[in-house]
């Protein structure tokens, strides 16, 4: 489902730039957000940056 999510959103980018975060570690901080229940902005440094996600 996220990587159809993407390929729509990148078809509708006017640079057609991918991103340069990967799926799978947007998919963890989301998991991790939802278990832990902490602020977005205090996801850990090893996670992608809380924008990102």
């Amino acid at each position: 489902m996220i990587t159809s999510w993407k390929q729509g959103r990148v078809a509708r980018s006017a640079t057609g730039d991918p991103g340069s975060c990967d799926l799978r570690e947007v998919v963890n901080a989301i998991f991790y957000q939802n278990r832990t229940g902490c602020q977005w902005r205090m996801l850990p440094h090893d996670l992608p940056a809380w924008s990102a996600v």
